[in-house]
């Protein structure tokens, strides 16, 4: 099992180079990319070789895989990505019915067909909307999307299927072959981290982490990415997140 970075935690402590130096000081050795990282492909590639880093995985929106595909292709091979995660929808793209979501999947399996054929892999990144019940059926959009794209992993998420309502034990347990990768992440107790938006640091908030990790470890996940949507302090963030997932991992229990 291996300990990743999320970048998007750190976009509001940029430049790049502070955060990957801190991030290597810290002790990660893997990142996971999002966003801005992407424009200049070669030169975080230069800056993630400086510092020891790699990023075997990175996000890339529906729009970018469907209509610029090779694009994703340039930069995922130029950064060294060998698993690309389409992490979500915005809101008006997201539908309440069924039938939306299966459009949704189906779009997906076009894309993962593409993905794998190009020599990666590919994964879905969750957040709470695919856990709110369909408005027609009822059905979990969650299920649509994994039962659909045989083929396509699943990133979870850990603390959105949380706030999507769902106990993540029940979905390891029916999906966890399908987890290859989980976000790391915790959720504060109610009042607390007002200005984190509730967020907190790993294994600091209400999560039962230690179960959870136990039942990822028993899944077959091979990597745990650590993210924190809003933190207001970045070093204090990734050294306790870092230490917390580490020790983890490393217990008997996990």
């Amino acid at each position: 099992m291996s300990i990743s970075f999320q970048l998007y935690s750190a976009r509001n402590f940029t430049p790049w180079d502070g955060v990957i130096s801190t991030l290597a000081q810290v002790g990660y050795t893997q990142v996971e990319g999002a966003g801005d990282v992407y424009n200049e492909p070669q030169a975080f590639r230069l800056l993630m070789d400086t510092h020891g880093i790699t990023m075997p995985s990175g996000h890339f929106g529906i729009a970018d895989l469907e209509k610029d595909f090779s694009k994703v292709v340039e930069t995922a091979t130029i950064l060294g990505i060998k698993k690309i995660v389409c992490p979500y929808l915005v809101e008006e793209d997201r539908p309440t019915d069924s039938v939306g979501w299966q459009a949704i999947a189906d779009r997906l399996q076009v894309i993962s067909e593409k993905v794998i054929a190009a020599g990666f892999s590919f994964a879905w990144h969750n957040h709470d909307f695919e856990f709110f019940a369909c408005e027609d059926n009822g059905a979990i959009p969650m299920s649509i999307l994994l039962n659909t794209v045989s083929e396509m992993e699943w990133e979870a998420d850990i603390a959105w299927v949380v706030r999507g309502g769902q106990n993540p034990l029940n979905w390891i347990e029916k999906y966890g072959s399908r987890i290859t990768v989980a976000h790391a992440k915790d959720i504060a107790a109610a009042g607390e981290c007002v200005d984190e938006d509730g967020w907190a640091d790993f294994m600091t908030g209400t999560m039962e982490w230690q179960e959870i990790g136990a039942a990822l470890k028993q899944a077959g996940t091979s990597m745990f990415v650590v993210e924190h949507d809003n933190p207001n302090d970045l070093i204090r963030f990734t050294s306790r997140s870092y230490k917390n997932l580490s020790n983890m991992l490393e217990s008997a229990d996990v």
